[in-house]
This record gives structure tokens, sequence and C-alpha cells, in this order.
């Protein structure tokens, strides 16, 4: 029996160069650049001082009351999910809440809340520690707050593999619509770390760009360059993204618009480094073919890939060696962007941030720039559009990549509608 065939019928986003989905992936076409240098005192503490912050603050979208009951990362789920269940027209009776489920990541979590409470504990004693804390700085808490929101009763999961977290969210969507177990999933990720702590802790590890801190003068929106050979770590970003994944049949029944097909998605791991990547990237290897697998998908149809990319020196060089590995000779056909250059790295957010920008290439048949490239590091052998380039027609696939920490890779494949 062929799987169930499963579409995706909505999109929201809140992230660092739009407030929604539509002025996102605008933005992202245009080659706008999320990154600018942080205004708050703290930052001049820390060794790097830039970041790229949402573009429209969740307090202007949200219920203020509703919204301080909530960590950042989950005010932005919330976000994109409000956006996402009206872009799918899922209304009264649209779906039964039985049949409905959430998967919604965050690789962290709600750090801010945490180390808020832990100050709180520190400077004026357990009295001032809030008790909504745990409810708020739980990892499932943007889950929660979403099912409890739109009445899901079916599963409600919250994976965190790092940076694979948002990509992963979205397979295990696939997953509960095709063992039967949903109808309707609203599945994503999100992420808010830009706090002194979570940025001191990866500039001491060395994994953001040095770039804009201190006194350098380096222009901020300049310093995410994935494949370039001046790439000397990611720069922080953060926001959220969420998808309206349904079996296709119940979208046909109740007339819904549909922008992509998901097609199959592949789970793996290194095994090999809890922060490096295999050099020889094995095991995003595995994880690429098994989507194409799952998918029946032939590499030759297969025209744009959303890189993980994140502007580090192994992490891209190792991501080429996958794709050739997996494509073939059909890789030179193949455009290969990273959205990363312009939002920064969302972490658990941003395999769904990229999810989103995969199917509104298929949706729209272009593919959105990688920034910043002005010499690319010959160990990388990719045709990178570094302007908005046009898709062919006809039938055609594309692939998300998201890599983390742990050795944690996903990709999921993503079809034309």
């Amino acid at each position: 029996m062929a799987p169930t065939r499963v579409v995706v019928t909505g999109l929201g986003t809140t992230s660092p160069v739009g407030g929604d989905a539509p002025s996102t992936w605008q933005a992202l076409l245009a080659g706008t650049s999320g990154v600018r240098r942080l205004e708050e005192e703290w930052a001049e503490q820390i060794p790097v001082q830039i970041a790229a912050r949402v573009a429209v603050e969740p307090a202007e979208v949200l219920d203020r009351v509703k919204a301080r009951r909530m960590d950042r990362s989950t005010q932005f789920a919330m976000v994109a999910a409000q956006e996402a269940w009206a872009d799918a027209a899922l209304g009264e009776g649209q779906v039964d809440p039985e049949r409905l489920a959430v998967s919604l990541a965050s690789g962290i979590g709600g750090v801010t809340t945490l180390l808020a409470n832990h100050d709180a504990l520190k400077e004026k004693g357990a009295r001032r520690v809030s008790p909504l804390a745990v409810p708020m700085l739980m990892p499932n808490a943007p889950a929660a707050n979403v099912s409890l929101a739109y009445g899901a009763r079916a599963a409600v999961h919250a994976p965190t593999s790092a940076c694979a977290s948002g990509n992963e969210a979205i397979s295990m969507a696939l997953d509960l619509i095709r063992l039967g177990r949903a109808d309707v999933v609203l599945a994503g990720g999100t992420e808010a770390a830009i706090h002194p702590l979570p940025m001191a802790a990866f500039a001491q590890m060395m994994a953001l760009s040095k770039s804009g801190s201190g006194d350098d003068t380096t222009d901020p929106t300049a310093v995410s360059r994935p494949w370039d050979t001046a790439r000397d770590g990611f720069v922080l970003g953060e926001g959220g993204a969420v998808l309206v994944l349904e079996s296709e049949e119940h979208a046909r029944a109740r007339g819904a618009k549909v922008y992509a097909t998901v097609l199959g998605a592949g789970i793996s791991n290194d095994a090999h480094d809890i922060a490096q990547p295999d050099p020889q990237g094995r095991g995003g290897t595995r994880a690429i073919r098994m989507a194409l697998r799952e998918g029946d998908v032939d590499p030759a149809t297969v025209v744009h890939v959303n890189a993980h990319a994140t502007s580090t020196p192994q992490g891209d060089i190792a991501e080429g060696l996958m794709l050739h590995a997996v494509l073939g000779e059909h890789v030179d056909r193949c455009v290969v962007t990273s959205t990363k250059s312009m939002t920064g790295h969302l972490l658990g957010g941003a395999g769904a941030l990229e999810a989103v920008a995969t199917v509104m290439a298929l949706h729209d048949r272009v593919s959105p720039p990688t920034i910043n490239l002005d010499n690319l590091d010959p160990a990388v052998e990719l045709d990178i559009a570094t302007t908005a380039r046009d898709l062919p027609s006809g039938d055609i696939v594309a692939l998300n990549n998201s890599f983390g920490f742990g050795g944690a890779n996903v990709a999921v494949a993503f079809g034309s509608a």
C-alpha cells in the first residue's frame, strides 16, 4: 500500500527579516540581512556583540497578559502558529481535535526564563522566583502552549536535537500523519537564546564569528558568510516558524490550498564528536539518502537545496561532500543556498524557518540568494545562488538540511504541489 501523501497547507514565521511569512520570504529574495549590533548594556560584557533579533517583537502581535506567562521562545512559536493556522484556513469544524497534533521543537528551551529566575533567586531570594518558571522554561512549553491554543488532542511532541530540532519536528509530523495518528499537524521550531550566557558560551567554544566584537567596525550585515573563504563562525539568530502539514485526502476534502508536498525525511547520527561534524559528512549523507529513498525521489529531480551552511569552516565543506555523494553528476544542476547568511542561525528554530523558505522556493519557483559570498572556498564545488535564481517548471524536488551538536542529521525532501 502506498504511503499517505502529506502536503503543506499553511505557513507562519517570525524572523530576523520579517514579522510574518510573506515579509520574511520577500526579504530573503531581496537578500536583506537581519543581523544587527546589539544595543543592550550587557552586550558590552561579552566577546561577540552582534546577533539577529526578530524584526517584529511578539508583544506587538500577542495578547500582552498571555505573553507575560510565556518564555520568549514560546511567544515566537505562538506568533508563527497563529499565522500558519489562519493561512491554512482551519476554521470551526475543519479538523477533529483528536486528529490534530503538534510537533514543535526548541534546541535550548526557555533559557531566558531559567536565567532570569536564577538571577532573582540569587539577588532577592526564593520568594521572588516566579511560580510560572517551570511551565515557562520547560523545553516542551512552546508545543504545549500551541496545543492548548488550538485544542490539539492527538500527540504533542517537542524533539530536541540541537540545531536539527526544527527539521526533526517536521519529520515527526510526517510520521504522525503517515502512521494514521493525525490528519493535521502544526510542525516547526523556535528559539530565543540571545542572552549573555548562551552567547558567551558559544563565543568561548569559538562557534560564533569574531567579527563585530569589541571595537570591530565590521558591518554586521556582512558577517554571516557561508562558504566564503573569510567565514569564521555563525551569527546567533532568534525566531520561530510553523508549517501546517496535512494528509492530502484531508486537505482536498476541505478544499485547502496546497503549497508543496512532503515527500520523505531522513534522520541519522554521526557518533563522531559532540560539537564537530564528521569531516567526510557520512552521517548527513545517510540522512539525505534516506529522505530521497523514503520519498521515492530520483536525485536528478532535486533542483534546490536550502543548506544547513552556518558559516563555520568545517561544516560548510562537509555538507558539500554530502551533496556530491548523494546527487552525483546531478549536483551541478542543483541550486544551493544558505538563508542563514541573512537570518543568522536560529538553532532549534533554524530547520523550521528554512523549511518555510524551501516550500516557498518550490511554490514560487525561485531560489533565494546566499549573501556575503565574495570568495568561494575552493573546497566547495557547488552551484550557489548569490542572486535570486529561477527554478524549472514541472515536478521538482527541494531538500532542507539540518545538522546539530551531538551529531544529529535531518534531511527533509519537499516536492512541488
